[in-house]
């Protein structure tokens, strides 16, 4: 659930005292002492000082609006139920530390370092997690999830993460979710872009630009090059003209798909439109990754920017079957991207669905079920044991008596 964060007294945060808010922000704390999950940032948030703290609280109390409704109550399966699980959570993984600048570097980079690590909370989403959720701290921005959403390698390593990039281009993209011959900003990112970076000064997007280029580099095996260093322009317009197209949608090839569903906006060799509003498919971060799952969400989901980036949509195709977008996605990563990053149909149905369930719901359930089933199985032997005894002693008084 989503906290009504307006400060309405009867459904948000209005009656909060400073100490409160501070406690919500930085220990994931209630103020009826309720404790919040990690999906609220506060593991990041406990990085920010006491006087950005002191002036979000300002923020939220004079120049918000107050809204008195409430989001819909947080629904998850037993035992994730228990919010007061968190305080073993807590105890095991929260780092209660503050921000702390290094002496021996530069004003910039620990103002980059202060965003990433704290307010932005950049590693919420780029840092993988373990088995129970935790952000790892070997593999800080070394890649993690958003749902069903990929969140990449944003470490200083060439191939990996954003090595290649220069400090503009980084700006660029946190500022408009755009950076060309690179990638473009689409899902979460996008979302973030639109309500959070890109309304950042842009002293504060170039510090973080600086402080990126200096994370420990995390290679991926898996990339023999950057990410946006894969293909180049060119079309398989053989494979399509005087061609009979298939009255079946599920027997089109690829270069007939994309002949039908994206060659108006990226053109016939998908080098996009001439005035790069439109990008091309080839040197695009979303083909060069070996997963291919943002791709296949970006053709289920399309890409809708807000504000003055709204104009510049890519509509879903969520109507062409499973079949379909696996052809054309894997024809797409074949021709323009990575080819090792192919698109299955089960792949497509699962991300149609909402993604894969959490193996952290199953791994929990199932250690519990096993629980259940040992004390099970250890009450019965029990009870045989006992019942056997009982029979022992009836015998033994029988022959006795």
């Amino acid at each position: 659930m989503r906290e009504n964060i307006t400060p309405s007294s009867s459904a948000g945060i209005g009656n909060y005292t400073l100490q409160q808010f501070a406690d919500a922000m930085r220990r994931g704390i209630r103020a009826d002492g309720a404790h919040l999950y990690p999906a609220m940032p506060y593991t990041a948030y406990v990085k920010v000082t006491d006087t950005d703290i002191a002036a979000l609280y300002a923020y939220f109390m004079h120049a918000v609006t107050p809204v008195d409704a409430s989001p819909e109550a947080t629904s998850l399966p037993f035992p994730f139920n228990i919010r007061a699980s968190m305080v073993a959570w807590n105890v095991l993984f929260l780092d209660r530390s503050t921000f702390r600048p290094d002496a021996t570097k530069p004003a910039e980079w620990n103002r980059g370092a202060y965003l990433v690590e704290g307010l932005a909370h950049c590693g919420t989403c780029h840092s993988p997690r373990s088995v129970l959720m935790a952000e790892s701290s070997s593999k800080p921005l070394a890649g993690g999830k958003v749902g069903a959403w990929d969140a990449p390698n944003i470490t200083s390593d060439v191939a990996s993460g954003v090595g290649g990039w220069t400090g503009t281009e980084l700006v660029a993209y946190m500022r408009g979710g755009d950076a060309r011959g690179k990638g473009q900003a689409a899902g979460p990112m996008a979302e973030a872009i639109d309500h959070s970076l890109g309304r950042l000064t842009d002293a504060d997007l170039r510090a973080i630009a600086v402080y990126l280029k200096t994370v420990p580099r995390v290679h991926d095996p898996a990339d023999s090059r950057p990410r946006y260093a894969w293909g180049s322009a060119s079309n398989d317009l053989s494979a399509v003209r005087g061609v009979v197209t298939p009255r079946e949608g599920d027997a089109m090839s690829g270069p007939q798909l994309y002949d039908a569903w994206c060659a108006t906006c990226h053109q016939v060799d998908a080098q996009g439109s001439f005035d790069g509003g439109l990008p091309p498919l080839f040197h695009n971060t979303a083909l060069g990754q070996p997963s291919s799952n943002n791709l296949v969400l970006v053709m289920l989901e399309g890409i809708h920017r807000q504000g003055e980036f709204a104009e510049l949509p890519m509509p879903a195709f969520a109507h062409l079957s499973d079949r379909q977008l696996a052809t054309l996605g894997s024809w797409l990563t074949r021709r323009y991207g990575n080819p090792a990053a192919s698109v299955t149909d089960d792949q497509v149905a699962t991300l149609r669905r909402g993604g894969s369930p959490s193996h952290l719901v199953i791994a929990v359930q199932a250690a519990i079920a096993l629980v259940v089933a040992v004390v099970a199985a250890l009450l019965v032997a029990w009870r045989r044991r006992s019942n056997e005894r009982e029979a022992s002693g009836r015998a033994n008084a029988s022959r006795h008596g």
